[in-house]
């Protein structure tokens, strides 16, 4: 099995959610007392969240490739980013390392496509739901229609986020407001769900959403794991 370097930290709570996922999905594929060879170079989130605030994504993408490059060194064979939002500086991570990057999006768009949706729902950071980066890529590599809530549902989304779930508050109004978010994307013709900020998960559970839900977490995770055991490349 391949090495797999995580750059986490972004939050925490989702890096644990991570090395989770990742150790049972290895399991699951090899069995036994089998785990998943991984490195984890874990950042603090309270200059990643300043630095976000400040809207200084030069200082982000270094502290992004420093962070990669420390896993290469360290002997991994494939780097991913823990994070939907730090994708935005995802280049600068790429330009750095010699070994792939799994982009968290790819395996969203691909199980996307597999299932047959055409528009679906986006729920993340403000950063994620507004801006380019991440909408653009599902567009253009998966011909999606990317549908986000309204301003009103995008500050709440956020702010949920970063006030509760970053710090493992996992509150019942908190998923009901997310349950109405996800209503009002389903009126607006999204035929499912994404699930576009890696702590969402630790919220919404399938069961909670009026619509099929993509995990970013768990695909990515997924997608990480079969690539150490596959015999290919990306």
């Amino acid at each position: 099995m391949k090495t797999i370097g995580v750059i986490g930290g972004m939050s925490w709570e989702s890096s644990a959610e991570y090395y989770r996922l990742l150790n049972r999905y290895a399991k699951a594929r090899l069995g036994g007392h089998h785990n998943a060879r991984s490195l984890m170079v874990t950042v603090d989130f309270a200059t990643i969240e300043a630095d976000q605030r400040a809207d200084d994504w030069d200082s982000l993408g270094r502290q992004m490739a420093d962070a990669a490059r420390q896993l290469e060194q360290g002997g991994a064979d494939i780097v991913m980013l823990a994070t939907n939002t730090m994708h935005r500086v995802c280049e600068s991570i790429e330009q750095t390392i010699h070994v792939p990057f799994l982009h968290i999006a790819d395996p969203t768009g691909a199980a996307l496509r597999r299932a047959g949706i055409e528009r679906v729902g986006l729920l993340g950071t403000r950063y994620t739901m507004e801006q380019t980066f991440y909408v653009g890529r599902l567009r253009e590599r998966y011909g999606l229609d990317t549908v986000i809530p309204d301003e009103q549902g995008r500050a709440d989304v956020h702010r949920i986020i970063y006030d509760e779930l970053c710090h493992g508050t996992i509150d019942a109004h908190s998923r009901a407001t997310y349950q109405r978010v996800i209503e009002y994307l389903a009126a607006r013709g999204a035929q499912a769900v994404i699930l576009g900020c890696t702590e969402i998960t630790l919220l919404i559970k399938p069961e909670d959403s009026a619509l099929p839900v993509f995990d970013t977490t768990a695909l990515h995770a997924q997608a990480a794991v079969d690539w150490a055991i596959s015999e290919d490349t990306l």
